[in-house]
């Protein structure tokens, strides 16, 4: 049972933590000082801040990160708190992409994917290394080579992320042979707080909300999760990811504690919100489109989507300008 279980599931893990740490770097690089200037140039109101963390979360495939950097920014003094709450909201609603994208079960193409990426990025790597026969052309060369081995990388890593998924995807049958799991079942169904445990605590230890929805998925797909549980799973992962920005804002200054405990209300008071309606957020995601994996991926986008946008008219009130006054006197 160990063998059948608990290897895939380290194993898969594994290969999708790198790939979305390969993924991350490569993107971090190919955005370079944008990042930065974007984040402080598009924030004078809580809507741009909203939508340019939404693009930069994309971009990076990671909300935490953008949420860590502001943070950072914060205590640095380079942002004001009042300025950081549309950047909260948007960072929930552009790492969505990478649950949409691994709902749409290609995982088949992980191999060719990763093969393709590879050649592609040692052709750029060779393309840089050119001998310099002509001096403009070579700076072109490496003008090109630059972004393409980034984006290259970029692709690898989405491929180890389908890859890991498909491992943790083989082992529904034992799973569902198993007596812990059939417990933690007969629980759930007694209430969907079992779920969102699970999905807190699983996402705390991990430190990636991606992995843990991207297991619920592979589980669902296989048919072993009912997809109402994946989706308090989901709702779960939601909390969990805040453990790593409330550890960033240790020793920073009062202004950067509150933009990681805003973070923490954001998504600890949404996930309670949505959390009896699972079964019509369900209804809905399935009505979408897709599979029990997509219709996880699904829930996960409205669940983030409409927190976002019901919390952004908070954001405009003057009390976040008085408080920030306040925490610099």
């Amino acid at each position: 049972m160990i063998r059948d279980l608990l290897f895939p599931v380290i194993y898969g893990l594994v290969i999708f933590l790198a790939g979305m740490k390969l993924m991350e770097a490569a993107l971090a690089k190919l955005a370079g000082p944008l990042l930065v200037n974007s984040l402080h140039k598009a924030t004078s109101t809580p809507l741009k801040g909203l939508i340019a963390s939404s693009l930069l979360s994309a971009l990076l495939q990671s909300s935490t990160a953008v949420t860590v950097l502001t943070i950072g920014m914060v205590n640095a003094g380079l942002l004001n708190y009042a300025r950081t709450l549309g950047i909260i909201l948007g960072s929930n609603i552009g790492t969505c992409l990478t649950t949409e994208l691994i709902g749409l079960q290609i995982s088949s193409a992980a191999a060719p994917l990763l093969t393709l990426s590879l050649c592609l990025w040692a052709a750029a790597v060779m393309l840089g290394e050119l001998p310099p026969l002509h001096l403009r052309a070579a700076e072109a060369c490496r003008r090109i080579s630059a972004p393409v081995q980034f984006i290259s990388l970029a692709v690898a890593g989405f491929a180890l992320v389908l890859w890991g998924i498909s491992v943790m995807q083989s082992i529904g049958p034992a799973l569902q042979s198993s007596g812990l799991f059939r417990w933690f079942l007969d629980h759930a169904a007694t209430s969907t707080l079992w779920g969102l445990a699970a999905g807190a605590c699983l996402t705390a230890m991990v430190h990636s909300s991606a992995a843990v929805i991207g297991m619920a998925m592979g589980l669902a797909a296989s048919g072993t999760l009912p997809p109402e549980l994946g989706i308090a799973i989901v709702l779960g992962a939601n909390i969990g990811t805040c453990v790593t920005a409330v550890i960033a804002s240790i020793g920073g200054s009062p202004s950067g504690s509150f933009v990681a405990w805003s973070h923490v209300v954001l998504n600890v008071g949404g996930a309670l919100l949505f959390l009896p309606f699972t079964g019509p957020l369900q209804s809905l995601a399935a009505w979408i489109g897709g599979g029990p994996a997509a219709q996880l991926a699904h829930a996960q986008t409205i669940f983030n989507v409409v927190c976002s946008l019901a919390a952004l008219p908070l954001c405009y009130l003057p009390l976040w300008s008085r408080l920030e006054k306040r925490l610099q006197s």
